[in-house]
């Protein structure tokens, strides 16, 4: 027997199937000896839970004595104030303010970008590109500064030519 037909046993010990239904399932009772054997059981079930149920009286109808309950939860409830209008300049500058931080930080980094990377800088790749003066960088990340030292030929040629560091 599945789930279905135990439950429609049930309903039918309840007295929730309609004429047709009930119908049916007696006749289906009357040919099922499982299912009449379910049907005791539940009966008896039924009757042992239904001794163990006190019966409550209120003094008053249910409506009213849930109404009373309703009452008193409204009461204890704080109540919400009421929302004021706010005026557009408070949202336009709310906004205003998030939009013009992000704007700043956009040019800031692409002005980081552009000096940080020589790519985008060709004026510089270029003349030490012309320059020829076999450059060596020196990068120090902690102090943020770099330093390129550049030698030039025609310093070589004077420091030889040059006697006691005086110029010609």
């Amino acid at each position: 027997m599945n789930t279905e037909q135990q439950l429609k046993l049930q309903a039918f010990l309840d007295g929730e199937l309609p004429e047709r239904e009930a119908r049916d399932v007696a006749a289906w009772l009357a040919q099922d000896k499982d299912a009449t054997a379910l049907l005791m059981e539940l009966r008896n079930t039924r009757q042992a839970l239904g001794g163990f149920e006190p019966e409550i009286r209120l003094p008053e109808t249910r409506e009213f004595y849930w109404s009373k309950i309703q009452r008193e939860i409204q009461r204890l409830e704080p109540a919400t104030p009421k929302k004021e209008a706010v005026p557009f300049s408070f949202w336009f500058w709310r906004l205003l303010i998030p939009a013009g931080a992000a704007a700043l930080l956009a040019i800031a980094g692409l002005f980081a970008f552009l000096k940080l990377n020589p790519s985008s800088n060709p004026g510089a790749e270029m003349a030490t590109m012309l320059a020829d003066a076999n450059p060596v960088t020196y990068r120090d990340q902690a102090e943020g500064m770099t330093v390129v030292w550049l030698s030039y030929p025609a310093e070589k040629e004077f420091t030889a030519n040059s006697s006691g560091g005086r110029l010609p």
